[in-house]
């Protein structure tokens, strides 16, 4: 027997980039057109403040700035938002949270406190603060390879079941015992796994969807391939693998081999799709890949890909 999810939230979910200018200012001007995109390319939902989303070079005013802009455009035409809170102090994220919640999204994710690794029960105790704060929003726990601690699935399911408020949870999948431990531990929880892993996801019967970084790289495609999903998971799964060979080919040694950022690469494959005007830069101190390369690789990806650019 499936057990019942906490939340229906699933589907393909475009993560919100900022566009930075050379002053290292967040042009708004910019980051409305790509909203109003992004709305246009009919995907499942738009999320704020993920690690593509800068969250961590933000200054307050700036973080409220965005959340209204999403939150009044997706209002307006109907498109479902989730608005990122996330932020490595704990006490600076609940006030994320709190204000974050006065704007109606349909979940708000957080992540753990980040500076030194939570044991469970500071986990709990900090998760089951953030849904009092939060208003009856429901928590999405984002928990990527890069946190300080990364959960399994049994510590995972663990941890949610002493905070209910939490609805899914953002998480690197893995090999064939992690989709059996997520199984067993996390069939209550809505999973997001990585955007180019999601037809394995679907296929292995415990992804919800994605916060996709296919969708960095083209938005309506992305819809289209997981929309796919649905009809021919064989062809859907046919696709992602020539998906992961472009991105370990083309995008993966930007970071393994030139130290560049998860947040860069994310730019990186918004550039290569050309379909927002965001651009490869990010804010100072972390070193953008130049535009250049973006470029050199556009056609790459229309030969390689070129289901998602119909």
């Amino acid at each position: 027997m499936t057990a019942k999810k906490r939340h229906a939230i699933a589907s393909n979910w475009a993560t919100l980039l900022l566009p930075i200018g050379v002053n290292d200012d967040i042009e708004f001007a910019k980051l409305g057109e790509e909203i109003d995109l992004l709305i246009a390319a009919g995907v499942d939902g738009i999320y704020s403040n993920g690690t593509a989303g800068e969250f961590h070079s933000q200054t307050e005013d700036e973080f409220d700035r965005i959340q209204s802009m999403l939150a009044e455009r997706c209002a307006a035409a109907s498109m479902n938002f989730v608005i990122g809170a996330c932020q490595p102090d704990a006490r600076i994220m609940l006030e994320r949270v709190r204000r974050s919640a006065l704007l109606k999204p349909l979940a708000i994710q957080v992540i753990l406190p980040d500076w030194w690794p939570v044991t469970d029960r500071e986990a709990i105790d900090f998760l089951n603060q953030a849904v009092d704060v939060g208003s009856g929003i429901p928590l999405i726990l984002y928990n990527p390879p890069h946190a300080k601690r990364v959960l399994t699935p049994e510590e995972l399911g663990r941890v949610c079941a002493a905070a209910p408020g939490v609805i899914g949870a953002k998480v690197a999948d893995g090999d064939k015992q992690w989709y059996a431990d997520a199984r067993q531990h996390l069939s209550e929880l809505s999973l997001f796994v990585p955007g180019h892993h999601l037809a394995t996801g679907i296929m292995e019967g415990i992804a919800a969807g994605s916060f996709s970084n296919v969708a960095c790289l083209s938005p309506r495609g992305a819809q289209m391939w997981t929309a796919s999903m649905q009809d021919d998971i064989h062809a859907a799964l046919a696709l992602e693998r020539r998906i992961c060979k472009f991105m370990e080919t083309h995008i993966v040694p930007y970071r393994q081999r030139l130290g560049y950022s998860n947040a860069a690469l994310d730019k990186l494959l918004c550039a290569i799709g050309n379909w927002g005007p965001v651009g490869t830069r990010l804010r100072w101190p972390y070193r953008s890949i130049d535009m250049s390369e973006a470029e050199r690789l556009r056609d790459v990806a229309r030969t390689e890909l070129s289901e998602l650019f119909a």
